[in-house]
């Protein structure tokens, strides 16, 4: 049986890097939207993602006002968190240095500077999630 993380183990393990799976609903009939998503969390914060406004991710999440999102470890020993959250902010332009940050934690220092200028010109909103509630497991012990 895995074993829960604690508290304070779930908000270090998301806001390690992971590459995450944002689920947000639709209003057309078709299964939820589920996207891989860069992202930004410090334990206690709110989780930050930066998109394009015209996105069909940015329609639903502005629609829904809720999302779940889901990282994980993909080798064993298995490890996840799940997060559902509610919509806290949207900032019509993601302000520079929370790109950069996002950047940087995905691509470094090289791969973020490349990144940031292929993005110039492009529009970005910021969403802004309260985490309202956690699952998670570790079946460290499972092995």
């Amino acid at each position: 049986m895995p074993r829960e993380l604690t508290e304070s183990e779930r908000q270090e393990y998301l806001a390690a890097k992971h590459v995450a799976v944002l689920s947000v609903a639709t209003t057309d009939g078709r299964p939820p939207a589920s996207i891989p998503i860069w992202y930004q969390y410090a334990p206690g914060g709110d989780i930050q993602i930066s998109t394009g406004p015209s996105s069909r991710k940015a329609r639903l999440i502005k629609q829904a006002g809720a999302v779940t999102v889901v990282v994980q470890d993909e080798e064993p020993p298995y490890r996840y968190v799940v997060v559902e959250a509610t919509l806290v902010d949207t900032a019509d332009t993601t302000p520079p240095e929370i790109l950069e940050a996002i950047a940087v934690r995905y691509l470094g220092e090289e791969g973020a500077r490349q990144f940031l200028r292929s993005m110039e010109g492009h529009a970005n909103v910021l969403f802004s999630f309260r985490p309202d509630r956690w699952l998670s497991a570790d079946f460290s012990d499972e092995l």
